[in-house]
């Protein structure tokens, strides 16, 4: 790959991820973020700035290989949040020619009853699902209409190092301790779990592959299991003890959404964990040649990043 400038917008687990890759194949990268974050390195160039801004959007993607949509906001204010983003990003790729290259999920298809593939239809009927739907929606018509290349690379519940997922923060304290846990959903219905780096490694792939442009793909991913499972493996590989796994009912997460506004979103997307909810890749492996990390690198990687914080702890 030749040296080109790549902007990303967002530094969370992904954005940086995202970083560290391009700049390993010796890539300019441009970092744009609220507060100026971003890894420190000769080819980063961090920018201050609103993502929601089309017009400063427009001028920093000017000249760029790839714009990156790695944008987080806030959980309880996708509603809000996200449109102006979306439109402001989609805007600078129509103006610069920038690729754009977005971090996206599975919530637009909504509950389904089989391994998800890209074919189907966006059916949510809650809100998060309707605003992700509506992103990609938007950015396939300035496509179609030849205003603009987008691709989105779709990718489960994450897992690794900083991620935050149903495997993360909440319940990884606790289980380095010995303590028991309590998983949200059922903890024995299959889910797919989405590695941080491999969703970067996507979005890096997609966004130079003119094979992708104008749709969405599936991540790689090769960690499908129940999350009592996944827990009982990553206790094994971080030395912690035996995990002993019980569930949040529906009643404590009502009382809870009391006073944690996130809590009061989960009802909307309990199915993701309360039925099987796994994704398929094929099209991505077979059609581009991605490979997910191996299910075991995943977890090790989980598991080490947690033994760690708990050594510091002590």
């Amino acid at each position: 790959m030749s040296q080109n400038l790549h902007v990303v917008v967002g530094s969370g687990p992904i954005g940086s991820a995202v970083v560290r890759q391009l700049v390993s194949e010796g890539q300019r990268v441009r970092v744009v973020t609220r507060s100026g974050s971003g890894l420190q390195h000769d080819r980063v160039e961090k920018v201050t700035a609103d993502a929601a801004d089309a017009g400063r959007m427009s001028s920093l993607a000017e000249g760029a290989a790839v714009l990156y949509n790695c944008v987080n906001p806030d959980y309880t204010r996708w509603a809000t949040d996200w449109p102006p983003v979306a439109a402001s990003l989609l805007a600078a790729a129509e103006s610069s020619g920038a690729v754009l290259s977005t971090c996206s999920n599975l919530y637009a298809y909504g509950p389904v009853s089989r391994p998800m593939t890209e074919d189907l239809p966006l059916a949510a009927t809650g809100t998060k699902g309707k605003v992700r739907a509506r992103m990609w929606l938007d950015a396939l018509a300035s496509h179609d209409a030849g205003r603009a290349r987008v691709t989105e690379a779709r990718g489960s519940d994450y897992i690794g190092p900083e991620a935050e997922s149903h495997l993360g923060p909440r319940i990884m304290p606790k289980l380095m301790a010995g303590k028991k846990v309590a998983v949200l959903g059922s903890p024995d219905k299959q889910h797919t779990w989405t590695y941080t780096e491999d969703m970067a490694a996507a979005l890096i792939a997609i966004g130079s592959d003119e094979r992708a442009w104008g749709r969405a793909w599936h991540v790689p991913s090769a960690l499908t299991c129940t999350q009592r499972e996944g827990l009982t493996r990553i206790a094994e590989l971080a030395g912690a003890p035996a995990v002993r796994v019980g569930t949040v009912s529906p009643m404590m997460i009502r009382a809870l959404g009391v006073l944690v506004p996130i809590m009061r979103e989960l009802p909307e997307v309990a199915y993701q964990v309360e039925e099987t909810f796994v994704l398929d890749s094929t099209a991505a492996q077979q059609e581009l040649g991605l490979r997910p990390t191996a299910a075991d690198l995943v977890l090790q990687a989980h598991a080490d990043y947690y033994a760690a914080q708990a050594r510091s702890a002590s």
